[in-house]
């Protein structure tokens, strides 16, 4: 689930080898304020020219996947990243020169655009180039072939871990996954090597101050911020893990599960072990609860996708939004088409930075598509709210805000929602919402620390305090140390796990993530506040609210033309992130977990 912000701000961090030695200042004079002004309007003028027929064309990809599209939609995407690699490398022309504020954040916010910056170097551009092709297809043309010549995919292999519950099918499967890597290793490695040039010749240390730079605060004090963060949730998740690892050690054996150790990572239902609710038959409350069942309640009721859809769109009417367009209605794609092929990943986009906002998604009448739809529609509405914005502010107040709203309409998606739609004709008493917790807890707060080290791990890697000899060993400590998570199996120097997971060989960065787990929390409890709700916070929903629509919108207007605490500070009343709001959201839940802990030994 994602927003078309994501894309477009996505094709402007390639690195290519024709533009990224550009520099518009031949000469060696200092260019002035106002030169800095009318680079900015340029450029910018530049890349909405260039805009709008990329994402045409990758639209028209992603709904008629043909060779030809795919050919279409690369070279306007080429055209349009190339143009942003030049102008964010010109933008470094600019750092000493004195200018306001707001053309200050501007030229910061093109040069940080990039995520793996090329060096002036053509030869080296063009080597980075290279890399990000062959790694990508590293991992996208991966596969674990057994003995027998069977082979699988991701997919099929997911589907495995999510399902199986014999120990050494899941082994087998989570170590032939990790086969793909290894020969990602020299890659990677001189990948870092060529980025962090590109990063000094920016003016950054090297990449990982580059990535840190976003947040609107020094690297190091953003690093500090992250420790916070995750102090106030880890209780919670030691909670969550000393439950989770006692019920494991129940269904498979302590011999299996030491109940003094991290979790063996092949037993949690996925992959990377970052989400744990495919495990929740095991570890779910014994006593019957009543739990609402959405996807029957919509058959009951006759809902089809669209009205799954138009039933969205009345949420955020219900707040004071304005309707969506007609052409929304007239190009988003809201089923799968019987006659093609289609990118199904639900995906929110805006095409004109104006009010053409579409959603693509495969709809289906499921409980999990409605809560889907509603948070794809929060990225829609956050387009059109900056869509005044000049181009360098339509976005998110930090890359975690865009998913962390769509994820805070999601929140709102509860029972007593559901009754006031009609949906649902009777709200279950509170004594059923551990259930209901604990499917959440094990998708949210299982995911924090995976979240969080991620970036832990890649900015050690940037910096050089983690050589290359030892990115496994490093990969696997952090994982243990936030986690309490470790290898099944003896893993050796040069397995390279890191890059089993797509964000490695991707190079997306993964913090913006966890933020948003902690995010979507508090701006739930800060619009329910707003709104007058008086229960739980995990009981309200903020439909019908115009204050907590108005407080929405404030933020969503802004788009990145504040720093972020100004942002945050328009809705939750503080400049600061919280993760208190998870402790207050799931009390209930760490109340029964404490008392099915008592006597267990936790930690590891």
């Amino acid at each position: 689930m994602t927003s078309l912000s994501q894309f477009k701000r996505g094709v402007f961090v390639l690195a290519l080898s024709t533009l990224a030695a550009c520099n518009s200042s031949t000469d060696n004079r200092t260019p002035t304020a106002t030169e800095a002004k009318q680079f900015l309007a340029d450029s910018q003028a530049h890349l909405e020219e260039l805009q709008l027929p990329a994402v045409q064309a990758a639209w028209v990809y992603s709904n008629f996947i043909t060779d030809d599209s795919a050919a279409i939609s690369a070279l306007l995407g080429e055209k349009l990243s190339s143009a942003a690699v030049k102008y964010a490398v010109d933008a470094a022309q600019f750092n000493g020169v004195d200018v306001d504020a707001d053309t200050r954040r501007q030229l910061e916010l093109l040069k940080q655009s990039l995520t793996l910056p090329a060096p002036a170097d053509a030869a080296k551009s063009a080597e980075l180039a290279k890399i990000g092709t062959e790694l990508d297809g590293l991992y996208g043309k991966g596969k674990y072939c057994k003995t027998d010549g069977t082979c699988l995919n991701l997919n099929d292999m997911t589907t495995i871990l999510a399902n199986s519950r014999d120990p050494q099918e899941l082994l087998d499967i989570w170590t032939g996954w990790r086969e793909i890597s290894p020969p990602m290793k020299p890659l990677y490695t001189r990948q870092v090597e060529i980025a962090n040039e590109g990063s000094k010749e920016l003016g950054f240390d090297d990449l990982s101050d580059l990535w840190r730079a976003k947040y609107d605060m020094p690297g190091d004090e953003f690093a500090s911020e992250l420790d916070r963060l995750w102090g106030q949730v880890k209780p919670f998740y030691d909670a969550l893990h000393c439950h989770v690892r006692a019920e494991l050690g129940n269904y498979y054996g302590n011999d299996i599960v030491p109940q003094d150790k991290a979790i063996p990572a092949h037993l949690l239902g996925n992959m990377w072990a970052q989400s744990w609710g495919n495990i929740y038959d095991i570890v779910k409350p014994k006593q019957e609860m009543q739990v609402v069942d959405i996807t029957k309640a919509l058959e009951e009721k006759g809902y089809d996708e669209i009205q799954m859809v138009k039933t969205g769109e009345a949420f955020f009417s219900s707040l004071g939004f304005d309707p969506l367009p007609e052409t929304f209605w007239e190009r988003s794609l809201i089923t799968k088409p019987e006659d093609r092929e289609v990118v199904c990943h639900a995906s929110a986009w805006d095409i004109d930075d104006k009010d053409d906002i579409r959603i693509k998604m495969c709809t289906q009448r499921t409980g999990e598509d409605f809560q889907t739809v509603h948070h794809e529609l929060g990225h829609n509405y956050y387009q059109r709210a900056y869509k005044n914005q000049p181009l360098l502010y339509r976005g998110s107040a930090h890359d975690g805000f865009h998913e962390a709203v769509g994820d805070t309409i999601g929140l709102s998606i509860t029972p007593k929602y559901l009754k006031q739609i009609g949906l649902i004709e009777n709200i279950p008493d509170e004594s059923n919402d551990i259930g209901m917790l604990m499917q959440l807890a094990l998708e949210k707060i299982a995911f924090l620390p995976f979240g969080l080290m991620i970036d832990q791990w890649r900015w050690k890697v940037f910096s050089g305090e983690v050589e290359p000899k030892d990115y496994n060993k490093a990969w696997w400590e952090l994982r243990e140390k936030y986690q309490g998570v470790r290898a099944p199996v003896e893993r050796s120097e040069d397995a390279f796990d890191p890059g089993a997971k797509y964000h490695i060989p991707g190079n997306t960065p993964y913090t913006r993530y966890f933020l948003a787990h902690i995010l979507q929390f508090q701006l739930h409890e800060a619009l329910c506040k707003i709104a007058g709700d008086q229960g739980p916070i995990n009981r309200c929903t903020i439909y019908g609210n115009k204050d907590a629509g108005k407080a929405l919108n404030a933020l969503l207007e802004m788009g990145m033309s504040k720093p972020w605490p100004d942002a945050l500070e328009a809705i939750a009343g503080t400049r600061q992130m919280d993760g208190g709001s998870i402790a207050n959201y799931f009390a209930p839940l760490k109340t029964w977990l404490d008392e099915q802990n008592q006597g267990r030994q936790c930690g590891w």
